[in-house]
């Protein structure tokens, strides 16, 4: 059963792996071609309109390095994310099925530790590289 679980888990995280990177810039197109969120442009989703909240007038033109390093940045932190997620409900799946089993038990804790300190790591790596480009941004 857990190696099922495993292998699940591991076929996701890999999809993801593969996917995510090709969907990202789907997402951004269609969010810039005015029919975000099912509103049609010229009906407040024009390109370039504020309160659309998406900035189309960069859409595609991806050089600037701090762009990129934030875009590889975030989906690098949605993958890392969604693993240390999938290895805490996994780490309690053990802690829950561990029967009392010192070793058992040992070893959930380790993984549940582990994956919070994972996520941690990933929350303050965003706020570096955040805080770095804007800080770069503010010198030019």
């Amino acid at each position: 059963m857990i190696k099922k679980i495993k292998s699940y888990a591991l076929t996701i995280v890999l999809a993801l792996t593969f996917i995510a990177p090709g969907v990202a810039p789907l997402a951004i197109a269609s969010a810039c071609s005015g029919t975000a969120s099912g509103i049609q442009s010229g009906a407040n989703g024009a390109l370039g309109n504020p309160s659309s909240g998406v900035d189309c007038s960069s859409a595609g033109s991806t050089t600037d390095v701090g762009t990129i390093a934030k875009n590889v940045v975030n989906v690098f932190s949605f993958i890392v994310g969604a693993v240390a997620v999938i290895m805490i409900i996994y780490g309690g799946f053990r802690y829950v099925t561990s029967g009392g089993e010192s070793g058992a038990v040992g070893n959930a804790k380790n993984t549940l530790v582990y994956a919070i300190v994972g996520l941690v790591i990933v929350a303050l790596a965003q706020l570096i590289v955040h805080y770095v480009l804007a800080q770069t941004n503010v010198a030019q």
